[in-house]
């Protein structure tokens, strides 16, 4: 089955990220804790993707394995994605006019520029990054990134970025004793390949991008406590909805359910991989309400979002 995801400014997929354009310029003594050739690598990756190419990688969680082949395209001042996953019952996923210059805000925290000369370390407060000569990997030369988190609230990452366009050819989500929680590379990898033909759609998905500088996310409820350096990216006004945060390489959602009935006390948690799905039942203003925290954090960051949640009216 395949499914086609309309025109839209949506996130970018991590596999996707790639660029063209200089790194940063920063000074050594605006940010004596960052590392400016590890920053340099970071805004790089984030740029918007300018580069078709055409490849096959590998998902482990555990001790399952999926194989996807990906396919990026180029048409003027747009790009396409489609997705095939080659194991298991198999799926599609294609994405047609994504903007070559929405900006969202996990790549603006990784695109400082000039604002570091100004006393914004950015993402260099909340990790220790260290750059080393990388594998080769899909036939590419890339250079490793090994990112440390300075507090316990999220993961660190090590990547390896291609040394000519900074694609990201290998990353791997490291939890407690740099336990490898999930992991994705490039199998094999050429650029300048044509999209595949995706056949017969069989499912459409309207895709919305509701810019957080419109949203009013404080309407109804809000969240108390967040890790520092995460900011929102989207939000829902009313009891129903949904808060989206990010620290420029981790990201977690917040939902909110009204429920017609109290519920028993205790919490729910679910892992996948570097995925945490952690639901507990709150009552805000006398109306009980399922709360759920989705993402790339911890479990005990997870349950400190969850029970920040307050009612605001």
């Amino acid at each position: 089955m395949a499914a086609l995801i309309k025109p839209a400014c949506l996130p970018r997929l991590l596999l996707a990220v790639v660029a063209s354009v200089p790194g940063i310029v920063l000074a050594a003594s605006s940010c004596p804790k960052a590392d400016p050739e590890a920053l340099q690598w970071l805004d790089k990756m984030s740029r918007s993707a300018h580069t078709a190419y055409h490849g096959v990688v590998t998902l482990q969680r555990g001790e399952d394995m999926q194989v996807m082949q990906i396919s990026h395209s180029i048409t003027g001042d747009s790009s396409s994605e489609q997705l095939t996953k080659l194991t298991g019952q198999g799926a599609q996923v294609v994405r047609q006019g994504h903007p070559l210059n929405c900006l969202h805000t996990g790549h603006r925290l990784l695109q400082l520029g000039a604002s570091m000369d100004a006393g914004d370390c950015g993402v260099s407060r909340y990790y220790r990054f260290q750059v080393a000569p990388g594998e080769r990997i899909a036939g590419r030369r890339a250079v490793s990134i090994l990112v440390e988190p300075r507090d316990m609230y999220r993961y660190g990452y090590s990547m390896e970025l291609d040394q000519e366009t900074g694609l990201l050819l290998k990353s791997s989500t490291l939890g407690r004793g740099d336990l490898v929680l999930e992991r994705f590379q490039f199998a094999n990898l050429s650029y300048g390949a044509p999209m595949p033909s995706s056949g017969e759609v069989e499912v459409v998905h309207e895709a919305n991008h509701p810019a957080s500088t419109t949203t009013d996310i404080s309407a109804a409820w809000t969240i108390g406590w967040l890790p520092r350096g995460f900011e929102a990216t989207e939000g829902a006004p009313g009891l129903l909805g949904r808060r989206t945060y990010t620290d420029g390489l981790a990201a977690f959602s917040v939902f909110l359910e009204p429920l017609s009935r109290e519920i028993k006390p205790g919490e729910g948690i679910a892992r996948e991989g570097s995925t945490t799905s952690y639901t507990r039942g709150l009552s805000l203003g006398g109306q009980p309400v399922l709360v759920t925290v989705i993402g790339e954090v911890p479990v005990n960051t997870a349950r400190m979002v969850a029970d920040s949640v307050r009612w605001t009216q």
